[in-house]
C-alpha cells in the first residue's frame, strides 16, 4: 500500500508507526486510518515483529483525531474506499486491530492526544508521554463521542469518577497529572521520548514471543465485552452525525466561533 499519511518503519524486531499530518496536528482522515490499519496488521503478519510504536510527527502532537473539515455534508467524514463504520471512518476496525494484535503497543505521545486521538493511546498497551504533552477529551464540545472503549475501558483504568470528569468537562491534562491517575506509564523529556519508547520496545523483543501474545489475549478477556459497547456506540454516532445538534458542534469549530448547544435543551 502507498503510505501517504502514515509513516511506516521495521528494524531489529521492532515497528514504528507515524501519523504523519503534522500540518493538521496530525488528525485523522478516512485515508489515514486506513494506512494505520494497514500498517498494524503488516507488523501483525511479520513474524519478525515483537513490539510496536505509535507515535505522531513533529513536536506539537501526537494525535487529535477526526479532521473536522474531512467531514461532509450529511455529517460523517467523507469516505471512499469501504463501509466506513458508518461514520465514514474504519475507527472502530483500527480500535480492535490495535487491540487483537499480539504484540505490545507503545504510545509514544509527543504532544496533544486530544480527542480521538486520546482514544487511540487509551488502547495502547503502554504509554510513555513527553514531559510537554496534553492530552483530554473534546467529544461533547463538537458534537461527537466515543462510549466505547475511549470511554468503558478510560473508566477501567483510571476509575469511573476520573473518566466522567474526562468526559463531562473536556479539560486538558499534563503529562504528570496522567502518570497520577495511571493513564501514563512513564514520563521523560521530550528529546528522549523516541529513545526511551525504543529502549521499552528493546525489552520486549528480548521476552518470549508465545508468553507476551498471551498475557495480551489474557489482559484483554476481561474487558473484551467493550467491543459490543463499542459496535452500539458508533452505531449511534452515525445517526448522530447528521443531526443539526451534532453539526452545530463541527460548525462552531471550523467557523472559530463558540458553540451554542443552549437550542437544542428545549
Amino acid at each position: 500500500m502507498e503510505l501517504k499519511d502514515v509513516q511506516y518503519e521495521k528494524a531489529n524486531g521492532i515497528a514504528k508507526i507515524t501519523i504523519n499530518r503534522p500540518e493538521v496536528y496530525n488528525a485523522f482522515r478516512a485515508r489515514t486510518i486506513e494506512e494505520l490499519i494497514w500498517s498494524f496488521r503488516d507488523a501483525w503478519d511479520d513474524n519478525r515483529i515483537g513490539a510496536v510504536i505509535l507515535t505522531g510527527a513533529g513536536e506539537k502532537a501526537f494525535c487529535v483525531g477526526g479532521d473536522q473539515k474531512e467531514k461532509g455534508d450529511e455529517g460523517g467524514y467523507d469516505y471512499q474506499g469501504g463501509l466506513g463504520g458508518g461514520i465514514g471512518l474504519e475507527v472502530e476496525n483500527l480500535h480492535q486491530t490495535i487491540r487483537n494484535i499480539p504484540k505490545p503497543v507503545i504510545a509514544a505521545v509527543n504532544g496533544f492526544a486530544i480527542g480521538g486521538g486520546h482514544v487511540l493511546h487509551v488502547i495502547c498497551d503502554l504509554t510513555i508521554a513527553a514531559d510537554t504533552a496534553k492530552f483530554g477529551q473534546t467529544g461533547p464540545k463538537v458534537g461527537s463521542f466515543d462510549a466505547g472503549f475511549g470511554s468503558a475501558y478510560l473508566a477501567r483504568i483510571v476509575g469511573e469518577k476520573k473518566a466522567r470528569e474526562i468526559w463531562y468537562l473536556c479539560e486538558k491534562y499534563s503529562a504528570e497529572e496522567c502518570k497520577e491517575m495511571g493513564l501514563v506509564n512513564k514520563v521523560v523529556p521530550a528529546n528522549e521520548l523516541a529513545q526511551a519508547a525504543q529502549e521499552w520496545a528493546e525489552k520486549i523483543v528480548e521476552k518470549s514471543p508465545t508468553a507476551i501474545k498471551v498475557l495480551k489475549l489474557s489482559f484483554n478477556a476481561d474487558s473484551q465485552n467493550i467491543q459490543g459497547i463499542s459496535q452500539l456506540a458508533m452505531s449511534n454516532l452515525a445517526l448522530f452525525y447528521n443531526t443539526a445538534e451534532s453539526k452545530e458542534g463541527k460548525n462552531a469549530f471550523l467557523e472559530k466561533r463558540p458553540v451554542d448547544f443552549k437550542k437544542f435543551r428545549g
